[in-house]
C-alpha cells in the first residue's frame, strides 16, 4: 500500500514539475486583465501546487524515508536516538 502511494506521489510531483512551465503557451499573445496568459498560468499553478503540497503534508509526509520499511522510528523506544546535551554556548560536547 505505501509503495503504491509513494509511486502516486512521485507521479504527481513529476506532473507538477513538468507543467510548471507552460510550454504550450509560448508565443501566445493573449492578454487577460492586462497581463499575459502565461503569467496567469503561473499564478493559478502556484495556487494549485500549494493545495497539493498541503494535502501531501497531511497524508504522506515521510513516505519512502522510513528506516525499516514500515512504521516510524519514534514508535519504538529502543530505536529512539539518544538525546544530545548542548553547552550554554550552543555547541555540542
Amino acid at each position: 500500500m505505501r509503495r503504491n502511494e509513494l509511486g502516486l506521489w512521485v507521479a504527481v510531483g513529476v506532473v507538477l514539475a513538468g507543467l510548471a512551465i507552460p510550454w504550450f503557451l509560448w508565443g501566445s499573445a493573449i492578454v487577460v486583465a492586462g497581463l499575459p496568459i502565461w503569467l496567469w498560468w503561473h499564478v493559478g499553478w502556484m495556487g494549485a501546487v500549494s493545495v497539493v503540497f498541503w494535502v501531501f503534508t497531511q497524508r504522506a509526509w515521510g513516505i519512502g524515508i522510513e528506516r525499516d520499511g514500515g512504521g516510524d522510528a519514534s514508535s519504538s523506544p529502543d530505536r529512539a536516538e539518544p538525546t544530545r546535551e548542548t553547552r550554554p554556548e550552543g555547541e555540542s560536547p
